[in-house]
């Protein structure tokens, strides 16, 4: 690996784009240590830690701790990503949004943009929520209208400008701007996790227990890593056949190809929207002050995902099995409107394409839909086994960990990704790259 980033920096063109993303990543680290001024960060730590619990870990890796802090990147990139997914589902509702998807370079632009005003809006909707939240509570020193204003405009420039530090990173940098600092807002908490690790597991255990307790830990690590891998890296190829035909003096067509369709169709997206599903309850009632008591705080309590392996509260598991259905919803209408097989169908009959055995028309519509279904179905356990890996251990250990599955799927897919752009830029000038050590 290192002598493949020594292969890297010997490229002038790549150097500039490792150094430019490296140099952006500091910036968007040291915004995250800088608290907005005005505010009680102490009181507010530990507020959010007392209240919101799980939710909070699901933020703080998001965030790179920057919203436990209250730093000016506490809203980090999760506005934009927020904008992104909304977005892409109002594609499907919106005939003009559909025609801007297929028009080009041109209509990538304007939904960027959209993108980009809907972000903002976001970001003024959250930082408003939060100043008026906090400004009741007493975690501002001067609670007034000109405290409140400013904080809204700090924390809304501070998403603003990490989104348009994403989009440089995308033009001038190694590329995939947004995640890479997902990424590394998520790596950050890393370090903290596993000191949590090792201090409840491993400080002042003797020497035989220390190694078996550190082993097991690592073998964790690396079984939901590769995990990770085989599901990010999974697919169904369907062959194509294309009928062969004589045009002029030449005969076209005859050749074989085929339909790669990914296992994790949907990636992270039934995790995200599974999890930000259940914790907007425990944060309404936390940030709004509601009481939450008997019936209501058992439900809270089912919801939090910490509760769903405690041998102390297995009732909760009624929450799990409501995070399992989300899943599998959200993997299956996420694929359902990103991938459309009557379209697939009907470009292969029209360019006299076929899968061999199966007539052209509906019943490769038909083929399609039910190969679909079985790998989104195999896809959906693989991503509730990664997820609940951390959860189990949060639950029944009663540890104290920010990262979860989806931090992991995030992390490992972005690497990859990367890895990916770095080797085909360096395979052009005939560099050994990162997938062929």
């Amino acid at each position: 690996m290192f002598k493949t980033f020594m292969n890297a920096f010997k490229v002038k063109e790549i150097r500039k784009k490792l150094l430019y993303t490296f140099f952006a990543l500091v910036i968007i680290r040291l915004g995250s240590l800088i608290p907005v001024p005005g505010i009680r960060s102490a009181a507010i730590k530990d507020y959010l830690t007392n209240t919101l619990g799980e939710s909070l870990g699901f933020f703080s890796s998001f965030t790179g701790g920057a919203m436990e802090q209250m730093t000016i990147f506490a809203l980090s990139v999760t506005p934009y990503i927020t904008a992104s997914i909304i977005i892409q589902l109002l594609t499907i509702a919106i005939p003009a949004l559909e025609e801007m998807q297929k028009d080009g370079e041109d209509g990538r632009k304007k939904i960027t943009a959209i993108t980009r005003f809907l972000t903002i809006g976001l970001s003024i909707l959250e930082s408003a929520g939060l100043a008026v939240s906090f400004g009741r509570k007493g975690f501002l020193y001067d609670y007034s209208f000109w405290t409140v204003l400013s904080m809204i405009v700090i924390l809304t420039a501070g998403s603003s400008f990490v989104m348009w530090l994403g989009e440089r990173i995308t033009e001038r940098g190694v590329g995939n701007g947004i995640s890479i600092i997902l990424l590394i807002n998520i790596v950050s908490t890393f370090p903290n996790d596993l000191q949590n690790l090792y201090v409840q597991f491993m400080k002042g255990k003797d020497i035989v227990r220390l190694v078996l307790v550190g082993l097991l830990i690592a073998a964790v690590i690396i079984v939901t890593v590769v995990l990770v891998c085989m599901l990010q890296g999974a697919e169904r190829k369907i062959p194509v056949q294309y009928a062969k035909s004589v045009r002029g003096r030449k005969q076209v067509g005859g050749q074989t190809n085929n339909i790669p369709l990914k296992v994790n169709t949907a990636g992270v997206i039934p995790v995200i929207f599974a999890s930000s599903i259940l914790s907007v309850p425990q944060i309404i009632v936390s940030l709004f002050g509601v009481e939450a008591s008997g019936t209501g705080g058992k439900i809270l309590r089912a919801l939090s995902q910490s509760n769903w392996f405690s041998r102390t509260t297995p009732w909760a598991s009624v929450g799990l099995i409501v995070y399992i259905l989300l899943i599998f919803f959200f993997a299956y209408f996420y694929t359902a409107i990103t991938f459309n097989p009557m379209e697939i169908a009907n470009n292969m009959k029209k360019s006299g394409g076929f899968i061999p055995g199966i007539r052209p028309g509906k019943p490769t519509q038909d083929y399609l839909n039910k190969i679909l279904n079985y790998i989104i179905f195999i896809g959906a356990v693989g991503l509730l086994i990664v997820a609940c890996i951390p959860m189990f251990f949060n639950g029944f250990f009663s540890t104290s960990l920010s990262f979860g599955g989806t931090s992991i799927i995030i992390v490992v897919g972005v690497v990859v990704e990367t890895m990916k752009n770095l080797e085909s830029q360096m395979l052009v000038r005939h560099y050994q790259g990162f997938l062929l050590d």
